[in-house]
């Protein structure tokens, strides 16, 4: 049990036995009345987005979740497969819960999964994975306007906006927050 004082983004909440995160939180404080806390939250499990208010003297219920460093080891139908690298135990996750992150899923990468009651409702992505273009247009002399870009398909099936001189067969570095090119690598 939590005051609603200790609200605050990654947050990990029970609402009707349904784990939510905390991903954005406001304290108002209002001419008239007391001060409450809104907040959006983002259930784990459907990941349904709600706008939640609490007033500053309530109690929230924290929720019982762990986090554990996995390796992404293959895919297999519609299940994404994770393993421990000490106990070998295989960790199986739908490609539905993973969403868009699914994308940035090269062999290996090591990940956070978050488990609520031993059951794995997501992942927690590096800040940068590499990946490399095996579609690309090629780039054309004089089309070098500030800022061209051109759509680039990656070995994991992304689409990224990369600039000009990017060829097939290069690797990339992409930011998993945001989906875009950060920069070219020697691999």
């Amino acid at each position: 049990m939590a005051q609603s004082s200790d609200l605050r983004k990654n947050l990990k909440i029970l609402i009707d036995d349904d784990p939510y995160v905390v991903f954005e939180v406001n304290f108002v404080k209002p001419g008239k009345g007391t001060a409450f806390y809104k907040c959006r939250i983002r259930n784990l499990i459907t990941g349904a987005v709600l706008d939640k208010t609490w007033r500053s003297s309530d109690k929230i219920d924290l929720a019982d979740t762990e986090v554990r460093e996995l390796e992404y080891i293959y895919q297999d139908d519609l299940h994404y497969v994770f393993m421990d690298t000490e106990t070998y135990e295989q960790t199986r996750i739908s490609g539905d819960l993973l969403d868009e992150d699914k994308y940035y899923l090269t062999d290996n990468l090591r990940v956070e999964v978050l488990f609520f009651n031993d059951k794995p409702v997501g992942i927690e992505l590096p800040y940068f994975v590499e990946l490399q273009v095996t579609k690309c247009e090629p780039g054309f002399k004089g089309d070098t306007a500030q800022g061209a870009t051109k759509p680039a398909t990656v070995s994991t099936g992304l689409e990224v906006d990369v600039p000009l001189f990017v060829e097939e067969g290069e690797w990339l570095k992409v930011d998993t927050r945001t989906g875009e090119y950060v920069e070219r690598i020697q691999k």
